[in-house]
């Protein structure tokens, strides 16, 4: 409450103008006695009991760390052990919450205003000026989002009350992370998006959506549809003027365009882009006359001439020249509301294949998904600056797309993925309230949907339709997961989508148990592994019935369960007794992984782990033998999809199970909570290289992967097998393919050739059937070279004479257990190798470090793991004595040379990392080191 006559901020002044609520004040209801009509009351605040939230969104719990509030203030106390744990049964998180803030407007004839919810979990009662305007049986559900017309009740100083309920994921259509991570004590509970002020005239104006036709090359116009609902608000017959226009962004280069047969033209790779506007395109205008208080859907068309550097393609094919729409209504020659959105000219189709599997068209091009599935914050906080570095990771991976289950954060997420060309997935989740249909005999719990559940879900279907529809990074919406929908709610969500004008796939679950018939098969598998496979396991995918996750079809959640961090991270929540139980104790349930008893321990990966690589001896062996089982378990399944793609049954796709940790985990990630890559990260990056050179360790093959529309022509394709103890002579491949003067003492295996590459395919080279007379364990090294020379990809692979061997009979739904393993033992007894390092700061005052290797041995040294830190100044007993420098994107990183090898790599840190003293070095040949950098 402000004193005296000060009035609160004024949220709008002029017609169209959203503004959100700012910031609140929270407190639990049990400790509040005021009628909520009367709290609701401008002025009657108060001061006791509440927490002062400088921020305009948050879940319960998110808002008491924004306010500093004590323990929630320190993630890292409650993030560490098992602390958050001393929380859980909190009375007063099992109870509703007040959210309060005071505003003002400016009212008067004319003015209409509207009080928008966009995200409250899982429901609520809102009040404002002293009258209820939203019961939690209207107002449900995590994204429930409404308009709410406050114009007769709004005054100069107004006062809301919202009334939070907490979560039961048993019975309320919210937002959980089932068995993904930790529950948060509060459930999510809160306004975790904004809720937002709107100020119109006599006429308002629903969402934008639009609609884009390309046309074709002869004649490239395309017509642009902006569509939106205009309600007259008053008892008078009104007559409105309505305008659209589309501005185009400037990007300041001339395309060079490439015609792919069935496809949009392409162009060059986009420089020197600029996100401004440059100039009004088109316009569109019309008149209409609207009875009082009714309803009418405007359409206006446009008409763009375009170029094909005008396409917005996904970023590994193009560029994402983006284009913003107005379109405003007038009464009177007066602004009376406006809505605005940015899109993007593209096309998104799919569909089944003859194996009935999910095949993805990105304008007309065939569009194999190499996604994975990303998680928010634990809390629900949004933060752009840290998702952009994701984003950044996810590029500098390699990956396509992302799928988000459930879980569909902010408007600002789309806004990025938009801008930076990557595909995103929505859909609902699954294992709670959202699949509790009479066919679900997974769940613990029978709670079926009600007359209010189905109506949830439309106000819900409806309002993430609104918001995503304009975005060209949309993929598709999936509506549901686990299982498909009753045929009910898939009418409800085809009905939601289309009066949004959906114009990409609606799929109906991301499984194959079963559809509805409005909307047909999925065409995707969700069939696991959940758990530690071997590399073998996703080329062993004949016959395909049997092989579950294997390398065909489209798998849309999927993983080896990996993600070990280093020991930096892991010290910042597990302490070193903890750390050191990761080997001690390798069966311990462990509370920074899942919830659920299957996944709650490390038992099958370290059973895997001791059998292959032999029982750790130390903490920095295990973590070292662990980053080594991370890195090859993500490199395969990225390159098994990839090599997979022109099969006879292709892998039209997969979604990596998962991206990133909600907090600290133990598992499923490519980089962990703090950001920090480590060998699941630079597996995957280097298994989807845009062009590369891939092993099939089942059939001991070599393949040409090529992710590309546009690279072709000759390769180059060096592939070269060492044993353990080899001297190299001589370094490079001779110029013809006879090998008769090679000693025989040197290479099990060497093959130089030429070969044309197209794009978008995939293609078995040859095969090394060589390998079988490895003694113990072999290093291949494929290496791809352009036609100027230009190393391309550089794998390089420990390899052994036996292969791991799947029990596939005895598969469960999260894994395939092995028979026999493959044993890498030998790689522990070999000899030090003799690597010089330097470390050099970029002569330009930039942030980039270039590191030279060099292997001075005869002997080849293996997985070389460079880690670039700082000093921790503040290093107490116990702590790690180095800060890493996070985030930041290696060019490559775990590497192995071959005897007089040279490598130069180069790191850049990325804006907000720390500065960097020291590059650690070590290895599973390399002693450890701190080099200096210069």
């Amino acid at each position: 409450m402000l004193p005296g006559n000060i009035l609160p901020a004024l949220l709008v002044a002029e017609n169209g103008r959203v503004s959100p609520i700012p910031r609140w004040d929270i407190a639990p209801k049990f400790l509040i006695t005021d009628d909520l009509p009367v709290l609701s009351l401008s002025g009657n605040g108060g001061w006791n009991y509440w927490h002062h939230i400088p921020i305009s969104k948050c879940t319960v719990i998110g808002c008491l760390h924004a306010a500093g509030v004590s323990p929630w203030s320190n993630l890292t106390y409650i993030y560490a052990g098992r602390n958050m744990e001393i929380y859980r049964n909190d009375t007063c998180y099992k109870e509703p919450w007040l959210f309060r803030q005071e505003f003002s407007l400016n009212p008067g004839p004319g003015k209409h205003f509207s009080l928008e919810s966009n995200g409250i979990t899982p429901k609520a009662d809102i009040f404002l000026n002293g009258h209820q305007i939203a019961t939690k049986e209207f107002q449900a559900g995590s994204y429930g989002g409404h308009t709410y017309d406050i114009t007769n009740i709004a005054n100069k100083s107004n006062a809301v009350v919202v009334k939070v309920h907490p979560t039961d994921y048993t019975e309320d259509l919210a937002q959980s992370f089932n068995d993904w991570n930790q529950s948060p004590v509060d459930h999510s509970s809160g306004i975790w998006r904004d809720i937002t002020l709107k100020q119109t005239g006599s006429v308002s104006l629903g969402p934008l959506s639009i609609t884009t036709q390309l046309g074709s090359s002869n004649k490239p116009v395309a017509k642009v549809s902006l569509r939106t609902l205009a309600r007259n608000l008053e008892n008078r017959t009104i007559t409105i003027q309505s305008r659209a226009d589309v501005l185009r962004k400037g990007f300041g280069f001339k395309a060079k365009e490439i015609h792919i047969k069935g496809g949009y033209p392409l162009e060059d790779r986009m420089v020197n882009r600029k996100d401004v506007v440059t100039d009004v395109d088109h316009h569109s205008t019309s008149v209409i006359t609207l009875p009082p208080y009714a309803s009418r859907e405007l359409k206006l068309d446009l008409y763009l001439s375009y170029t094909a550097s005008d396409i917005w393609w996904p970023r590994q094919w193009g560029h994402q020249p983006l284009f913003r729409a107005r379109l405003n209504v007038s009464v009177n020659d007066t602004v009376s509301d406006s809505r605005k959105a940015t899109f993007g000219l593209r096309r998104v189709t799919s569909h089944l294949n003859k194996y009935k599997d999910r095949v993805f068209e990105v304008n007309g091009v065939p569009f194999q998904v190499l996604g994975t599935g990303y998680a928010p914050d634990l809390l629900l906080r949004w933060n752009a600056t840290r998702f952009t570095q994701i984003a950044e990771y996810i590029m500098d991976i390699g990956l396509n797309t992302i799928r988000l289950e459930g879980k569909m954060e902010q408007p600002e997420l789309y806004e990025i993925c938009d801008r930076l060309g990557i595909m995103v997935l929505p859909g609902w989740e699954c294992c709670d309230k959202w699949e509790a249909w009479s066919y679900n005999h997974d769940l613990p719990y029978s709670s079926q949907w009600s007359l209010n559940d189905y109506d949830t879900a439309n106000s819900s279907i409806r309002h993430e339709a609104a918001m995503l529809q304009t975005h060209p990074s949309i993929l598709g919406f999936m509506v549901g997961s686990d299982l498909q929908p009753d045929d009910k709610a898939t009418a409800i969500y085809v009905e939601g989508l289309k009066s949004s004008h959906w114009d990409t796939p609606i799929i109906s679950s991301a499984s194959k148990r079963g559809y509805p018939k409005q909307l047909g098969p999925s065409g995707m598998k969700m069939d696991g592994p959940y758990d530690w496979v071997p590399p073998s396991y996703w080329y062993d995918s004949e016959p395909s019935g049997k092989r579950l996750g294997a390398a065909f079809g489209f798998g849309s959640e999927l993983g080896a369960g990996v993600g070990t961090p280093e020991l930096g991270s892991l010290l910042q929540f597990l302490d070193w007794s903890g750390v050191n139980d990761l080997w001690k104790q390798p069966n311990k349930t462990e509370y920074h992984m899942s919830p659920s008893e299957t996944f709650s321990t490390r038992r099958i990966y370290n059973d895997a782990l001791w059998h292959r690589y032999g029982p750790p001896t130390s903490t920095s062996d295990y973590l070292l033998k662990a980053q080594m089982m991370d890195y090859e378990a993500t490199r395969a399944q990225f390159e098994a999809y990839s090599a997979k793609w022109d099969a006879k049954r292709p892998a039209t796709g997969m979604v990596y199970w998962m991206l990133n940790n909600a907090w600290p985990s133990l598992q499923w990630n490519l980089f962990d909570y703090y950001m920090q890559p480590a060998g699941s990260y630079f597996g995957a990056k280097t298994g989807n290289r845009i062009e590369h050179l891939a092993y099939d360790y089942f059939h001991r093959a070599v393949y040409l992967i090529n992710h590309s529309v546009d690279r072709m022509g000759p390769r180059k394709i060096e592939a070269e097998l060492i044993d353990l103890e080899s001297a190299l002579k001589p370094k490079h491949c001779p110029a013809s393919n006879t090998f008769a003067d090679v000693p025989k003492s040197t290479p099990i295996f060497r093959k130089c050739m030429i070969y044309d590459t197209r794009p978008n395919t995939s293609l078995k080279l040859f095969e090394i059937k060589q390998v079988k007379k490895i003694k113990d364990v072999g290093l291949l090294r494929l290496v791809l070279i352009d036609e100027h020379n230009t190393v391309l990809s550089r794998n390089v692979y420990w390899v052994s004479s036996t292969i791991d061997k799947l029990d596939w009979k005895n598969s469960d739904w999260f894994y395939t257990p092995v028979k026999k393993y493959a044993a890498f033992t030998s790689l522990s007894n070999l000899k030090i190798a003799n690597v010089s390092v330097s470390a050099k700061r970029a002569e330009s005052g930039g942030r980039s470090i270039t590191v030279r290797l060099e292997n001075l041995s005869r002997i080849p040294a293996v997985f070389i793991r460079l880690d670039l830190v700082a000093f921790n100044h503040r290093e107490t007993v116990g702590q790690y004595r180095w800060n890493s420098v996070v985030p930041l994107k290696w060019s490559d990183n775990y590497v192995t040379l071959w005897p007089g090898e040279e490598l130069d790599l180069e790191v850049a840190p990325m804006e907000g990392a720390i500065r960097a003293d020291m590059l650690l070095v070590s290895g599973r040949n390399v002693n450890e080191a701190e080099i200096l950098i210069f």
